[in-house]
């Protein structure tokens, strides 16, 4: 499980408009539809292409469950694509992202001061750089461990630097243990 990159696309997922197909058949239509015929649609999903077929015809409606998840992941990674690059635009633009999270955080820093990690819970705004370079991370395939690392130095700049105002000596930011993850833009 991909804790940060599930978190973004759920972020995207709440800039929607409209709500997804919820049906089996409506989403095998609709991914018919994108991708231009039922063959294609098979062969991404992995099954028959008369499997597909009857799914569009309605012949067929409750998928394994191996099926669904494959088939709601695709329907929601294709959904919306202008929304989701004008949202993604404005927050790596203009408006940034929230990042609410319950982690361990610590640093190191220079030897005299306390560099305990401990818990915390913050709500706190990434500027606009560090959510573009969050989504660009993960358009380019980035691991969990990567997004974490993005994560950590914004918060290194946002929370525990204020913006170059304190802690100018701070090395390096841990962030582990994470409990809970949510973004919003």
């Amino acid at each position: 499980m991909s804790m940060f990159g599930d978190g973004l696309d759920a972020a995207m997922h709440k800039t929607f408009t409209r709500p997804a197909p919820k049906s089996a058949g409506a989403r095998m239509r609709y991914l018919v539809r994108k991708l231009g015929g039922t063959r294609q649609v098979a062969q991404m999903l992995r099954i028959s292409q008369r499997t597909v077929e009857r799914y569009v015809k309605d012949q067929i409606r409750k998928p394994r469950p191996d099926l669904a998840a494959r088939l709601e992941r695709e329907v929601k990674s294709r959904w919306q694509p202008q929304i989701r690059a004008k949202a993604r635009r404005k927050a790596a633009t203009t408006g940034g992202i929230v990042i609410d999270t319950r982690a361990r955080l610590g640093y190191t820093a220079p030897i005299g001061s306390t560099d305990q990690d401990r818990i915390r819970h913050l709500t706190i705004a990434l500027p606009p750089l560090y959510a573009a370079r969050l989504f660009d991370a993960q358009d380019a395939g980035a691991t969990d461990t990567r997004l974490q690392e993005i994560a950590a130095e914004a918060l290194k700049e946002v929370y525990f630097q204020d913006g170059g105002r304190r802690a100018g000596s701070l090395e390096e930011v841990r962030f582990t243990d994470i409990e809970h993850l949510e973004f919003d833009l």
